[in-house]
């Protein structure tokens, strides 16, 4: 009689167990199915259709109050949550410079947030980087640069099609300085330009 009972206990205690691992199981890819890759990219080109969208560009913005300019190229990719919160799944880096004289490396270590807004309308560019949908919207991402500082680097993409409030290149903090003053790109020039692909 009291190995029955333990027995329908032991088979009782296996069944929650396995009934709680699915549910994990079940929310965990529920949750992630609504998950976005994403590729950002300091963009090469002059803005000017149908002329190349190219990695390896340069965008730049300025400090504050008389500080310095700042310009990175860079890119990465990340994998945004359905939920549009951050994430550790962010890669990439690339170089900054300052007039102030500094210059180094950056590296992304996390997504803060990712706000899509719309696919690109087609005008004719040619996309040499074409790794999914190309689309507007703006990225926050955490990242460290090579001297020891921190900051927050924000990419914003304002392409064909894009709706009004959309800033069109990168903003960025490092230390205690803000570099929040981003210049409208210039059609003909080929800097201060940004993309995303969803893929």
């Amino acid at each position: 009689m009291r190995r029955s009972r333990r027995f329908w206990a032991f088979s009782a205690v296996i069944t929650v167990a396995a009934a709680l691992t699915l549910l994990t199981t079940l929310a965990s890819a529920a949750s992630s199915a609504g998950a976005e890759q994403v590729r950002w990219d300091i963009i090469s080109t002059t803005g000017v259709p149908p002329t190349p969208i190219n990695p390896g560009g340069q965008a730049s913005a300025s400090a504050a109050n008389g500080g310095d300019t700042i310009t990175l190229t860079g890119s990465g990719t990340f994998v945004a949550p359905a939920s549009g919160g951050g994430t550790g799944a962010a890669t990439g880096g690339g170089t900054w410079t300052t007039t102030g004289g500094g210059s180094g490396t950056y590296t992304v270590t996390a997504l803060v947030s990712w706000r899509p807004a719309n696919p690109q309308t087609d005008v004719g560019f040619v996309d040499n980087i074409d790794e999914g949908t190309r689309t507007n919207g703006a990225a926050v991402l955490d990242i460290a640069f090579s001297d020891g500082s921190t900051g927050v680097l924000t990419v914003g993409c304002h392409g064909p099609g894009a709706p009004p409030g959309i800033f069109e290149g990168i903003a960025t903090t490092k230390g205690f300085k803000t570099y929040y003053t981003v210049p409208a790109p210039v059609p003909g020039v080929n800097a201060g330009r940004t993309l995303f692909h969803v893929r």
